[in-house]
C-alpha cells in the first residue's frame, strides 16, 4: 500500500468561529504533510443578511467595498496564521460558495479541502443542502469536514 501524499491544501473559510476551528485542522495537516496552504473565502451574491451576523459589512455596501473588506479580513487572518505555518496563501472570490471551493480545489490541484460543518451564522441547520454537503459530493479530491465542538448534533 502506498503512502497517501497531500501536496496541496484547500480550506475554506467564511471568519466564523467554525472556520477558523476548521483552520487549525488544515494547518496542522499542512505541517504533516509538508504542504502548501491555500485558504479560500467567497463573497455570495446575493447577499445573504448571515453575513451580518458574522461581521461582515453592511448587505448596502457596494459589491466592490464587500470584496475589499473580505480581503482585508483574509490578509489579517493570513498574517495570524503565517506565525504557525509560512506557507500559506489567501484568495477571496464572489459567486457561489461551493462551486468556487470546488473550482479552487481544480485550480490548484489540491490534494484535500479541509471545511467547516457549519458556516457564518451557527444556526441550527441540516447538513443537506449545506456548502459542506455540496462539497463533499463534488470536489475532485478527499474532504475533511470538521465540526465546530461546540456544536451539538440534533436528531431531524
Amino acid at each position: 500500500m502506498e503512502d497517501i501524499e497531500i501536496s496541496k491544501i484547500v480550506c475554506a473559510v467564511d471568519f466564523s468561529e467554525y472556520s477558523d476551528y476548521a483552520l487549525r485542522y488544515a494547518v496542522d495537516l499542512a505541517k504533516i504533510f509538508d504542504a502548501d496552504l491555500r485558504l479560500l473565502h467567497v463573497v455570495e451574491l446575493p447577499f445573504r443578511p448571515s453575513y451580518a451576523l458574522a461581521g461582515m459589512p453592511d448587505l448596502s455596501m457596494p459589491v466592490d467595498e464587500i470584496e475589499e473588506s473580505a480581503r482585508e479580513k483574509m490578509q489579517e487572518l493570513l498574517d495570524t496564521c503565517r506565525g504557525k505555518y509560512a506557507r500559506i496563501e489567501g484568495e477571496v472570490r464572489t459567486g457561489s460558495a461551493f462551486l468556487e471551493i470546488i473550482n479552487y480545489a481544480r485550480d490548484m490541484d489540491a490534494g484535500l479541502i479541509v471545511v467547516g460543518t457549519h458556516g457564518r451564522t451557527g444556526l441550527r441547520h441540516m447538513l443537506i443542502g449545506s456548502v459542506a454537503e455540496k462539497v463533499v459530493r463534488k470536489a475532485p479530491c478527499p474532504v475533511l469536514s470538521v465540526k465546530h465542538p461546540e456544536h451539538e448534533f440534533e436528531m431531524p
